[in-house]
């Protein structure tokens, strides 16, 4: 009887389960069936995804540029040595970075050795100049003596000889003089052309060596950007081109195309295009930079670049309707700091996004950010 009972009150409790579950189904379908709003889904499909600005494609005057990169260095570099061995240098005038004129001094040698030369050939040439006198005095009296006939020949001609004897020794004498007097004057190391000091071995004490290099320098401080050019952008480049080069820091540095070297180097199969740079702090031998060659101007149609978004490894442009944006493939050309040229997808006059694209994908709804934008092209 017990039994019976506690089988009948398990059988009552999964009666209760199973109507809560039914009735739980039951409000959920009743849920679930109900009809929508059909306004609130309308705005949820018109809500912005994103506000952004906009921009106008419009017609410019672009220049055509060819990128390169290259070394900058010194347009000529040159050398001050010393020309005379075993001098000390007592004297150096100048350190590395130093502006120098030509003609300057810029360290001196001990000339006392020197100085002691060129006296001793004043002295010699003296002696040869009284040496002369003499000889060329007894040539005269002999050549008087001749008619009478108190001389013989051969000493008429003795005496004719000792006297061109004794003016070759004076030229002699004299060279000597002159090769003393140079050497005092190389005693002093002087700068053959204006410039700026690059680099400097000379310091007080070193003993001199002919040949030897003590300074170096940037003739006239000019420096230049090599670019490097590769068969295709050779043939676009002629001398007198402006050039823009970009320093580390990412000052610009104007220039120009001096000339272009003749041939392709074997190693690179690269052509050197050589620029005068102006004069500009940034700028020193050494650096390698990257910079712009400026060819002709002509117009293109150009929207802001940040309206350009690549996408698969295509460049896009999020062109609107209204508030709605249209993704539109593009073919860019040219790129001119903030803008960019379009060659193909995007007409003149039509709006694009600007700030935000990359942000926005077809068909998205988006809010201008600034209604005046859309009517200013340079405005983003």
């Amino acid at each position: 009887m017990l039994n019976a009972w506690l089988r009948l009150q398990s059988r009552s409790r999964a009666a209760l389960v199973v109507g809560a579950v039914a009735l739980i189904a039951l409000a959920a379908w009743a849920a679930g069936s109900r009809p929508k709003d059909p306004g609130a889904a309308a705005a949820a499909q018109n809500r912005p995804a994103l506000t952004v600005t906009v921009a106008r494609a419009t017609r410019v005057a672009l220049p055509s540029v060819i990128k390169a990169s290259g070394a900058i260095a010194a347009w000529q570099e040159g050398s001050v040595g010393a020309r005379i061995s075993g001098l000390p240098v007592v004297l150096v005038n100048v350190n590395v970075g130093d502006i120098v004129k030509k003609g300057q001094v810029l360290a001196r040698l001990d000339d006392a050795t020197v100085r002691t030369e060129l006296t001793q050939a004043q002295a010699n040439l003296a002696q040869a100049e009284a040496s002369a006198r003499q000889a060329e005095a007894n040539r005269d009296r002999a050549l008087a003596l001749k008619a009478s006939g108190a001389l013989s020949e051969q000493d008429i001609l003795q005496n004719t000889t000792q006297a061109a004897t004794a003016r070759a020794q004076v030229s002699q004498a004299g060279a000597a003089l002159a090769a003393a007097r140079l050497k005092l004057q190389y005693t002093a190391l002087t700068a053959p052309d204006d410039g700026v000091i690059s680099a400097r071995s000379a310091s007080l004490g070193v003993v001199s060596q002919a040949g030897a290099d003590m300074f170096r320098f940037i003739r006239q401080g000019r420096l230049e950007w090599r670019a490097e050019l590769n068969a295709s952008q050779v043939t676009q480049v002629t001398p007198g081109l402006n050039v823009s080069v970009q320093m580390p820091d990412g000052q610009m540095v104007s220039g120009r195309i001096r000339q272009i070297a003749p041939a392709l180097s074997a190693e690179t199969r690269l052509v050197i295009a050589y620029a005068d740079l102006d004069p500009h702090a940034a700028a020193r031998a050494g650096m390698f930079a990257s910079g712009e060659i400026r060819r002709s101007v002509s117009e293109a149609i150009t929207v802001p670049s940040a309206s350009v978004v690549i996408r698969d490894g295509r460049s896009y442009c999020l062109r609107l309707q209204g508030t709605r944006a249209q993704q539109v493939a593009v073919s860019t050309g040219r790129r001119n700091g903030a803008v960019t040229e379009i060659l193909a997808g995007i007409n003149e006059g039509e709006t694009v996004v600007a700030r935000g694209a990359g942000f926005i994908n077809d068909n998205d709804v988006v809010k201008i950010a600034d209604d005046a934008a859309a009517g200013n092209g340079a405005r983003t």
